[in-house]
């Protein structure tokens, strides 16, 4: 039976790219495609993917916030995450996510196949230029990596939706709660992130794979 698989990157050409990899061997059937962290999350659980390719820094929904979502609903489903970060933080940030594999867009086209093929046989797969981290680093718990984790669940995708440009309103709309609310949750996140303007959010934003620069 053919591995299915969903690849979820906020750019057409990585998302055609994978498709043509993945196809080739034989066995993997693309069932898929989602441009951003919300729309990954409703294909998963409407296509229940055996594997999801998740790049780490997509619109509306970051990728390791997708994957922790993704996870909590299909528990069976592995996740691959794509990312150009490298660092210690980030592959914790994805393992701790529930992330199966780590491996970066530059080399991506050499380490696919390999890392559906090790989820999908129960292991670990960590790419080309990335470090494994410790199985104690995310298994069991630990101080905070990353000044994210001090973050709630809604304050995370309040600091996406901001930085993305999203008014109070906007976001009011789309977490169906009141506009008093979205101020709170803003108030919380940059007194918890010590950041008092926007600006300094959005470079806080990039630096931590919240958000991508765009046309990256």
């Amino acid at each position: 039976m053919a591995v299915k698989i969903l690849i979820a990157d906020d750019h057409a050409v990585v998302r055609e790219g994978l498709r043509t990899i993945l196809e080739v061997p034989g066995d993997f059937e693309i069932v898929g495609e989602a441009g951003d962290g919300k729309d990954a999350v409703y294909k998963a659980e409407l296509l229940e993917p055996d594997v999801i390719l998740m790049d780490i820094s997509m619109p509306e929904l970051n990728g390791i916030d997708a994957t922790r979502t993704i996870r909590e609903r299909l528990p069976a489903a592995r996740v691959i995450i794509l990312s150009m970060h490298h660092s210690n933080e980030y592959v914790l940030r994805a393992m701790q996510a529930g992330a199966r594999a780590y491996i970066l867009k530059e080399s991506a086209g050499c380490n696919a196949v390999y890392a559906v093929r090790a989820v999908m046989r129960g292991r670990l797969y960590f790419g080309d230029g990335v470090e494994s981290p410790q199985m104690k680093n995310y298994l069991i718990p630990a101080p905070p990596q990353s000044p994210l984790d001090r973050l709630s669940r809604r304050e995370r995708e309040t600091l996406q939706l901001v930085v993305e440009g999203n008014t109070n309103v906007a976001i009011a709309e789309l977490f169906k709660v009141s506009t008093k609310s979205v101020e709170t949750y803003r108030s919380r996140l940059m007194l918890k992130l010590n950041i008092s303007n926007v600006p300094a959010l959005v470079i806080f934003a990039i630096q931590h794979g919240v958000i991508s620069i765009p046309g990256l």
